[in-house]
């Protein structure tokens, strides 16, 4: 058997000396032999640092974005040969779907979300200007720019895809070349998919380097700029954390633990309500899928004490209709665990369970499997227990069974459930079934502060549920406490953790400069030709309009408010608006200064602006009565170049003042101009 290669510095390299056997979880036999030894871990963050960093931090968040986008779609070309690979490490089809195409799918997202949310330039201008001096010549603003390090990933075995692609996706975007340590009994699934995605040659060299078997001195050579994100149990990752390069350099870790996360049931969701059925369906779903291997898996079913029976026996049902045996067969709907190690590990975390409870479903020594071998696979039934007092026993809350094993658990009151949801000391995710909103106020405010992630579903929400356990990579993934205090994924949150945050100060001309984004204050630059005449390759950043005036009228309101159907008193009704104690008379509508500062500054001809794309920020600063002469200053702020497109976006720092050189409104205009090309 062939000993899988790892990728580093350029090239798959074979491990030398002992090797470990990977089996087949289904029926035992060896799909490959893995090691890494002989890999010179320094040398590959060396050439991570050296390569990849700089090729990665030459692009922009748009390019970068764009990157994952073309590597997703190759991904999913070539799909169906990793479903085939994945069936080895005992998934169904739908298990496999969430590995695979649910990891694929990180990389669509955030490349959505950088091309939306990020600038296309190669940091981000965090927040607004800090005016930090009386006069402002002197002004502050932050940016986040790559690390110039790798990011380590340690992955778990559970989820060979999606554990890589959930890691590599913001760090990519972020500009930061990774290094993808898998669990070593599933690192072939992971192997296949890194070598498809190195073959297509998307990525720039050193971006991306995969290391099959363990992670030797790896930890000895991390830097001040590299990043660590770990995946695993919490024994472990507190081992990794304690590293002492990791606390010598302040290296940047986040750790997703297995938690003992809860769903709960309303005190409201009696049997017959839509909300008790779908908590039980949850319940045994996450049993369920993936074999019950999944760091966000209900562990704890927590529910009122008058439906604790019938929550039992519908479980019970339900879950006697799992089919469990090879998933390649027709009609099995759970697979086996990961391995004869992983099951015996299992059993013996049941058996400290049954110490303070009582196994009230599945029997680990005795149940059916279909088209296998039940002691040559790693097999196991759904496993159900029942705690009578779980207040008193510690156990429940803090000893996970890493597979098909849930405990269900009677509450007196919310109080109670409250309480039982937070001894497990800091979780990944929780959820409640319930229609009652109050219910939903108080678990949800009681809880919040020990969980990454809470789910609250009732009928009007559970058609579109994504359920229980599926975290987005637009939300945070991780927890407080037991779960490791990480943050992974969370949309652009993900992407920050990266990046260093540095605090710039200087004078606003300087600051615009290094930003590229115009700020008050800056120089100004006005050469006498109308902004909406430029194409975007000619519009600069600072360009700025002054325009003609207006004089505000008593008329113009009256057919403000007329076209509008606008009649608000402190417009119409001068006694009315002195009474109003912010103003002095009867004031301009809001809406009409915006429109009326749009026939100041815009140029009615054809041209290069393409159409307005809306406003951000508007305020209204101080009020318009009649008589007040009002000008704009109207300035370019920033410009994005829509990749692939003929066309760009112009932002306008735009700015309405009076005759008294008050400011009155403030916003942004967003228009789309053409490019000359």
């Amino acid at each position: 058997m062939a000993v899988l290669t790892s990728y580093a510095q350029g090239e798959w390299v074979a491990g030398t000396g002992r090797t470990t056997a990977l089996l087949n979880a289904v029926n035992g036999e060896i799909v490959a032999e893995a090691s890494s030894e002989g890999l010179d871990f320094g040398a590959m963050l060396d050439y991570g640092r050296r390569l990849g960093g700089p090729a990665l931090r030459r692009m922009t968040f748009h390019e970068r974005a764009l990157m994952l986008k073309a590597m997703a779609q190759h991904l999913m070309d070539r799909k169906e040969e990793l479903y085939a690979l994945s069936a080895a490490t005992g998934a169904t089809r739908t298990d496999s779907w969430i590995d695979i195409e649910g990891g694929i799918s990180t990389f669509f997202i955030y490349s959505s979300k950088g091309r939306r949310e990020l600038p296309d330039e190669r940091f981000l201008p965090e927040g607004g200007p800090e005016r930090i001096s009386r006069n402002g010549t002197f002004a502050a603003r932050h940016i986040c720019v790559p690390l110039e390090g790798v990011a380590v990933h340690i992955n778990a075995f559970n989820f060979p895809c999606w554990g890589m692609l959930e890691k590599l996706a913001p760090a990519l975007l972020a500009g930061v070349p990774a290094i993808v340590k898998p669990a070593t009994q599933t690192c072939y699934l992971t192997q296949l998919m890194v070598r498809r995605m190195i073959e297509s040659g998307i990525f720039p060299e050193g971006a991306l380097q995969l290391v099959c078997g363990s992670a030797g001195d790896l930890f000895d050579h991390l830097g001040c700029q590299d990043a660590v994100a770990f995946t695993g149990s919490a024994s472990t990752g507190l081992k990794l954390r304690q590293h002492p390069k990791v606390l010598e350099n302040s290296v940047r870790f986040t750790m997703e633990a297995d938690s003992i996360n809860f769903s709960m049931l309303g005190h409201d969701a009696a049997p017959g309500t839509e909300e008790f059925d779908l908590f039980v369906k949850e319940v045994a779903r996450e049993m369920t899928v993936k074999a019950g291997q999944k760091c966000t898996a209900i562990r704890r079913a927590i529910v009122p004490e008058r439906a604790l029976e019938p929550v039992i026996e519908a479980l019970r049902a339900r879950l006697a209709r799992t089919v469990v045996g090879d998933p390649a067969r027709e009609g099995v709907k759970m697979g086996p665990l990961v391995s004869l190690a992983q099951r015996a590990e299992v059993r013996d975390r049941v058996a400290e369970l049954e110490r303070v409870g009582e196994l009230v479903a599945g029997d680990p020594e005795d149940f059916a499997v279909a088209g296998a071998d039940a002691e040559r696979g790693a097999f196991l039934p759904p496993l159900l227990l029942h705690c009578a007092q779980p207040l008193r026993a510690r156990a429940v809350h803090d000893v996970e069974a890493f597979g098909p094993v849930s405990t269900v658990m009677p509450y007196a009151d919310v109080d109670e459930a409250i309480e039982l949801a937070k001894l497990g000391r800091g979780s990944l995710v929780g959820s409640l079934f319930t229609n009652d909103d109050e219910i939903a106020r108080s678990v949800a405010l009681g809880t919040a502060a020990y969980h990454g992630r809470l789910m609250l579903v009732n009928r009007d929400c559970a058609g579109e549920s994504t359920g229980h356990g599926s975290p987005l990579p637009h939300l945070v993934h991780g927890g407080p406490g037991r779960a490791g205090g990480g943050e992974e994924m969370g949309g652009i949150r993900g992407v920050l953790h990266y990046m260093q945050r540095t605090a710039l100060q200087g004078s606003p001309t300087t600051l615009t400069r290094i930003c590229d984004e115009w700020m008050s204050g800056a120089r100004e630059r006005r050469d006498g030709v109308h902004p909406f005449r430029k194409h975007f390759e000619e519009i600069e950043v600072g360009d700025t309009l002054i325009t003609g005036s207006r004089t505000i009228t008593g008329e113009d309101i009256a057919r403000f408010a007329e076209l509008s159907g606008d009649h608000f008193y402190a417009h119409m009704d001068s006694d009315a608006a002195k009474a109003n104690p912010f103003f002095e008379d009867r004031v301009a509508h809001g809406y009409f200064v915006v429109s009326m500062a749009a026939g100041l500054f815009v140029d009615p001809a054809p041209g290069p602006v393409l159409a307005n794309t809306g406003l951000d920020n508007l305020r209204f600063t101080t009020p318009v009565y009649i008589g007040d002469t009002l000008h704009v200053r109207f300035t370019c702020k920033r410009k994005t170049l829509r990749h692939g497109q003929a066309y760009g976006e112009v932002a306008w720092d735009t700015e309405v003042i009076n005759d008294k050189g008050e400011s009155v409104a403030t916003y942004t205009v967003l228009t789309m101009v053409a490019c000359r090309c």
